[in-house]
């Protein structure tokens, strides 16, 4: 196949790149190497085309043309909680509109499908847990309401126009290539003041869970979202529910180093726990997780040691 992959010059986009590069698409990379969204030309494979280009430019009618993708891979986001809560319309400018400009140019392509990179955080705080594709979806913030809403979009744009989607869901990703310096990802973000020796700051007391699945996975689910799950949103995680507090003794044991703590006040927009139930992407897209936490952990710790200076 030939799929565009936008925001695949960053860090989840990037390996769902090498993955069907591996499984022998051919694939063109659109990325607007925003400074806050992670995309950066080393981590674009050298058999990939790619492309600088906003998804909101007018420019992207001829990258549709001239590659004639036959699956989009959207994953241009602004991904960051705490970007949207400080600058809404920044968030829906690039989530929603950004997005609507994929899809329109998608159907004057003739394209047959959109893999939509979607998110846990449209559940928000739920009743119980864990969270599947039933679970009601309450978004609080900014970033997760334009995911919700982008899902709305998916199913409207099939309907109206026959554009195929999957939608996935996904927990906390980490792994290589992840931004140890940004706002989101906190193992990454963590990794690097470990490795560094600088002290860490955890906000609220440590508690909160997130359910953290390995990119390589989430890239592997990408690929059999390229023949399966029409028309169907879904939840992409371990099942298995990890506190802040636990993910910082790890990195101690892997890492060998111990560095000072400071907890800080609650970030706004976070919710308290996640956990994702993943049965339903097990059955239809013939999907299941292969990392365990701490070799993933392990994985990264090792990516950003060999980039660390001499």
């Amino acid at each position: 196949m030939r799929v565009i992959i936008t925001g695949g010059a960053g860090f989840i986009g990037s390996h769902i790149a090498d993955t069907y590069l591996a499984a022998g698409h051919d694939v063109c990379v659109v990325d607007s190497l925003w400074a806050h969204g992670g995309g950066r030309r080393d981590n674009i494979a050298q058999r990939a085309s790619f492309l600088h280009v906003d998804i909101r430019d007018a420019s992207l009618e001829r990258v549709f043309r001239d590659f004639n993708p036959d699956v989009v891979s959207h994953h241009a986001a602004q991904h960051s909680v705490a970007i949207s809560t400080r600058d809404p319309q920044l968030d829906a400018q690039v989530n929603v509109m950004g997005l609507i400009n994929v899809l329109d140019n998608c159907v004057k392509a003739n394209v047959k499908k959109v893999v939509f990179a979607s998110s846990g955080a449209t559940f928000g705080e739920p009743e119980k847990l864990p969270v599947n594709e039933e679970t009601p979806q309450h978004p609080a913030s900014p970033y997760a309401i334009t995911k919700m809403v982008a899902e709305h979009y998916l199913r409207f744009y099939k309907a109206q126009h026959g554009l195929d989607f999957t939608a996935l869901r996904y927990g906390n990703v980490f792994g290589p290539r992840q931004d140890p310096n940004g706002e989101a990802g906190v193992i990454s973000i963590f990794i690097g003041r470990f490795l560094a020796k600088q002290g860490i700051t955890i906000h609220s007391d440590g508690e909160q869970t997130r359910d953290y699945v390995y990119v390589g996975d989430v890239a592997s689910a990408n690929l059999a979202a390229l023949t399966r799950g029409s028309g169907s949103c879904y939840c992409i995680g371990t099942g298995r529910r990890t506190s802040v507090n636990e993910i910082y003794r790890a990195l101690v044991e892997v890492t060998g180093n111990d560095v000072p703590v400071t907890y800080g006040e609650k970030r706004a927009g976070d919710v308290r726990d996640a956990q994702f139930d993943s049965t339903l992407a097990q059955r239809e897209l013939e999907w299941s997780v292969e990392t365990p936490l701490v070799e993933g952990m392990r994985k990264t710790v090792d990516y950003f040691r060999a980039r660390m200076p001499a």
